[in-house]
């Protein structure tokens, strides 16, 4: 039932994509003649059919090689979309040259290239966005889901299971644990059916799909010989890495002189990176100032009508290279907050004002940071800054904390649109910044503010 399912679901994209094509080409001849208007009688659209042809075979084989029809659960929809601008651009080029060395006779203005590339991927994308939601609605139903085994029933497997529940969209039904401890019992109302030992019996027994084998502390001797026991070429097998080792670093393969090195951890912001970055924040932060400034000062009135005190607040907080700056935000609290000391906000924290708790919620309150962006204290993406005592007491807690402070503070970051802000993880937040700082790129930051953009009025973990 499942292979069905993605078999269906791929030659119906497929189907889609080859119709949305051709009423892309159709919308492109259209506009294109449209505004050729009194240079010549407008061709007839068969004339171009073998244009149209080309089009379609050339777009459809490029998205393939871009892998455009491997829909893999949990992918980004903004990743999708941004394969698609290379992809459509490939496809549209090629097809002109076929057009251009088999049909010489084939006389067409160049502006109708323009118009196709543009419509193509503006009518493929938004088609995609639609099929994608359909798709997820169908997963969320049970149609097609995975049957998921779980080897692991220790915070790692749960964590797991708690990801997997709180995102049936991704079409993934998780069915029993493997665990040597609690055989026998259940966990989060999921049995534990039996030992890691008997993971091939298990995929048998239970038609299992997939396997997650959450056991980063294991070694790795104990891991492959887990793998081994599943027989089955057929069932996909994840494993859940240290991610302390693994996931804060992408591992590339290098050598010294011949002698082949891993590196581990590396840092991608550098040399003309930096100056790239800090134009593009330069730039987005001036911009930003200059439209949302009137209701900047809407809000700062709001803010002085609805509690004593000063609209703007300011505050010490840690940043690049573990220095200190004054951070601004509109303020949120009573005058007397900190009369203890700092700490976290909690939900339903009685420090909060009226105005702050909605402000929170909807990060109103961090509009003044544009102020920290364009003066370079920070940048629009990077990790959240602390405040001293905090970091102080981070350093000592959390291994490899104070590699975050490499790179600029942010406004938004790869942990906060991952749900990890307000009172999370440490922890978890330091994986996550890790994870940005050594695989940064352009794009990254734009995925994160767009991510952020699309979170803003429905981010739970913010209060």
């Amino acid at each position: 039932m499942r292979r069905r399912a993605q078999v269906l679901l791929t030659f119906t994209l497929l189907l889609l994509d080859a119709a949305v094509i051709a009423l892309a080409f159709y919308a492109a001849y259209r506009v294109t003649f449209a505004l050729n208007v009194g240079t010549g009688p407008t061709p007839d659209l068969l004339a171009f059919a073998p244009m149209i042809l080309a089009m379609l075979v050339s777009l459809i084989s490029v998205y393939f090689f871009y892998k455009l029809y491997h829909q893999r659960r949990g992918e980004s929809r903004i990743d999708e979309l941004y394969k698609l601008i290379p992809a459509t651009s490939i496809g549209v080029i090629v097809a002109t040259a076929i057009v251009t060395v088999l049909y010489r006779d084939l006389e067409y203005p160049r502006l109708l290239l323009v118009f196709i590339w543009l419509f193509t991927l503006l009518f493929v994308a938004l088609e995609r966005l639609l099929f994608g939601a359909l798709r997820s609605l169908a997963y969320a139903r049970g149609w097609g889901a995975l049957r998921v085994l779980i080897v692991g029933a220790g915070e790692s497997g749960i964590m797991i299971l708690e990801k997997i529940r709180s995102s049936p969209r991704l079409g993934y039904r998780p069915v029993a644990f493997l665990d040597d401890e609690l055989v026998g019992r259940q966990v989060l109302g999921l049995p534990v059916v039996g030992s890691p030992d008997e993971l091939g019996q298990a995929v048998r027994t239970l038609r299992i799909d997939e396997v997650i084998i959450a056991l980063p502390d294991a070694p790795h001797q104990q891991i492959l010989s887990i793998v081994s026991k599943c027989e089955d070429s057929s069932v996909s097998i994840k494993v859940f890495p240290d991610v302390f080792q693994i996931m804060a670093s992408e591992v590339n393969i290098g050598d010294l002189s011949g002698l082949p090195l891993l590196a581990m951890r590396d840092v991608a912001l550098r040399g003309w990176r930096l100056t790239l970055k800090r134009t593009v924040d330069l730039a987005l932060s001036g911009i930003f100032l200059v439209l949302v400034s009137p209701f900047m000062l809407l809000l700062a009135l709001l803010v002085k009508l609805d509690s004593p005190g000063p609209a703007l607040f300011m505050q010490l907080r840690m940043g690049l290279d573990a220095k200190p700056f004054p951070i601004f935000k509109f303020r949120s609290m009573r005058l007397d907050a900190e009369k203890d000391g700092p700490g976290w906000t909690t939900k339903d924290d009685p420090r909060v004002t009226r105005l702050g708790k909605f402000m929170r919620r909807t990060s109103l309150d961090e509009f003044p940071q544009l102020i920290n962006v364009f003066l370079g204290h920070m940048s629009l993406v990077g990790p959240r800054p602390e405040q001293p005592a905090f970091v102080e007491q981070f350093r000592e807690l959390v291994p490899r904390y104070m590699e975050r402070h490499r790179e600029k503070a942010g406004i938004t970051g790869w942990a906060q649109v991952n749900g990890l802000r307000g009172d999370t993880s440490i922890s978890e937040r330091t994986k996550y910044d890790l994870y940005y700082i050594e695989n940064w790129s352009l794009w990254f930051d734009f995925k994160i503010l767009i991510l952020t953009l699309l979170k803003l009025f429905r981010d739970r973990s913010a209060y």
